[in-house]
């Protein structure tokens, strides 16, 4: 079984002075290289407030972030690509053998005992078919036998600007449980090396008060309006 593991790997050098200097630099006649450098720890602050509370979020993309990201299941992966403005390089299937490959239990199945047992017995047949089809057929056609739940590993790059959106839609709790604990882990992350870039981040009901889920909301707008209210 996979334990899920999220590492930032490499990140925009600076980011939160990269990102102040940016937007310093459209109201400047001065060049990038010397706002940065003459910009204080405090001025990066402000600069850094005033350009979330205003939505001004173009300046925000000249930082980027780097995740390792491993012990996720395929049905993740299908996920993350949904969102266009990022890179992946991915573990291939067609290439790694997955004769004895590692799996994710979703929690409702895991804590079912029933539920577990029909899970890992058609995990075991699906492994004992892929083992025997590789010794007949190419390992890329062999693949195709293999389920969502095959553990995968893939590195993942977005600017700051992409995973505000990012964690704006997969914090929600209407999210599927697996990207959002990812999300979880990747915030905590990116928050210890620009912890004011991403002091605000969240869903839509926390960063801007509505809830675009319609009939399918999960009440957590309705709490929100009414603790504000009290």
């Amino acid at each position: 079984m996979a334990g899920m593991s999220v590492k930032l790997i490499s990140y925009t050098p600076d980011p939160e002075r990269v990102v102040a200097a940016a937007a310093r630099l459209c109201y400047s006649k001065i060049g990038a290289a010397k706002l940065f450098e003459d910009l204080t720890d405090e001025r990066v602050g402000e600069l850094i407030e005033t350009l979330l509370s205003s939505g001004h979020l173009s300046p925000t993309e000249h930082a980027s972030f780097t995740f390792a990201i491993e012990g996720v299941s395929r049905s993740l992966s299908h996920q993350c690509v949904r969102h266009r403005i990022a890179s992946y390089s991915q573990q291939s299937q067609r290439w790694v053998d997955e004769k004895e490959f590692d799996y994710v239990i979703p929690p409702s199945i895991r804590d079912n005992h029933e539920a577990l047992g029909i899970y890992t017995e058609a995990i075991a047949v699906i492994q004992d078919a892929y083992q025997k089809l590789q010794g007949m057929v190419p390992r890329e056609d062999a693949r195709f036998i293999l389920p969502n739940a095959c553990e995968t590993k893939f590195v993942m790059t977005m600017n700051c600007r992409s995973l505000y959106n990012f964690f704006e839609k997969r914090l929600c709790q209407r999210a599927q449980w697996e990207i959002r604990e990812m999300a979880q882990l990747m915030l905590i992350e990116v928050r210890r090396v620009a912890p004011r870039l991403f002091a605000k981040v969240g869903p839509s009901c926390e960063t801007h008060g509505i809830c675009t889920e319609g009939k399918f909301s999960c009440g957590r707008i309705t709490q929100l309006n009414m603790a504000k209210n009290t």
